[in-house]
């Protein structure tokens, strides 16, 4: 029988970041689901505060080297890969100069620089949609944590719909308690059309003057295929509008051994 695999898109991942609810969940989710059986890989930013040395990062050639373009501008791709352990699973790493810093600094990119981080957003998921396909590696399941994956469940059912590594993919967005301060940029409507998506596709970001985190989650949701509460303090409006959708949805689970078991019974109801 073929081992199904999960791709794990996440924000922050200890031990590579420094231990919060959503690192230790970005690291203890994808290795208790692949302890179930399942074959995991999973993605993160590089930020600057990541010491490459320390966590044994090394750039993969074969994988680096692409350019994105966003808002017409090319943005070179860098792939870096990392052993987790001792569970010996894959996580690898976006990297670009453009939008991770070279050198470490007190915070990480997404607050330091936060008027960046619609482009960010954007290039994260990109890369990792076309680093994946490099790979020749195909998932069963798509698990994104964190509001800097949103877009990823839009990327998937529009531009790489027909693609063959995503087309039988079930998607997963966690709603987490990650919520930021402010608007992305008003133009970000604007730029992600410039990748093809419609007007339509992006109403939810259309409904305010600049889109906020409320309006990229619901983006996440209206693409998703399965809505999971990964975090006690969601906001109240987004566990209405996830359940209100009437997509699939996972209430919230504690305990480490049983979010696993509910995770893994939640991507095969999909």
């Amino acid at each position: 029988m073929d081992i199904k695999k999960v791709l794990f898109i996440s924000q922050e991942i200890a031990p590579y970041l420094p231990e919060s609810p959503m690192s230790v969940l970005g690291r203890d989710l994808p290795q208790s689901i692949q302890e179930k059986g399942y074959e995991v890989r999973t993605f993160m930013p590089k930020y600057g505060t990541i010491n490459e040395r320390r966590n044994q990062l090394h750039e993969v050639i074969r994988l680096s080297g692409m350019n994105i373009i966003i808002d017409d501008t090319d943005h070179p791709l860098i792939i870096k890969v990392a052993t987790l352990l001792p569970s010996r699973m894959q996580v690898y790493f976006i990297d670009n100069d453009d939008y991770f810093q070279r050198h470490g600094s007190n915070g990480l990119e997404i607050a330091t620089r936060p008027h960046e981080n619609d482009e960010r957003a954007m290039f994260f998921v990109r890369g990792v949609v076309e680093t994946v396909k490099k790979l020749r590696w195909e998932p069963a399941f798509i698990h994104c944590q964190g509001w800097i994956s949103a877009l990823t469940p839009l990327y998937l059912k529009r531009m790489y719909a027909e693609d063959p590594s995503f087309r039988s993919s079930k998607i997963v967005y966690s709603l987490l308690d990650d919520k930021f301060d402010g608007t992305l940029d008003s133009r970000m409507a604007e730029k992600l059309s410039m990748d093809g998506f419609s007007a339509d596709d992006l109403k939810s970001l259309a409904a305010t003057d600049a889109p906020d985190y409320k309006a990229l989650s619901k983006l996440a949701i209206d693409f998703a295929d399965g809505i999971a509460q990964g975090a006690e303090n969601v906001d109240p409006e987004l566990l209405e509008y996830a359940k209100a959708s009437g997509k699939p949805f996972l209430p919230l689970t504690e305990a480490c051994e049983d979010r696993a078991a509910a995770f893994a019974g939640f991507y095969e109801s999909l």
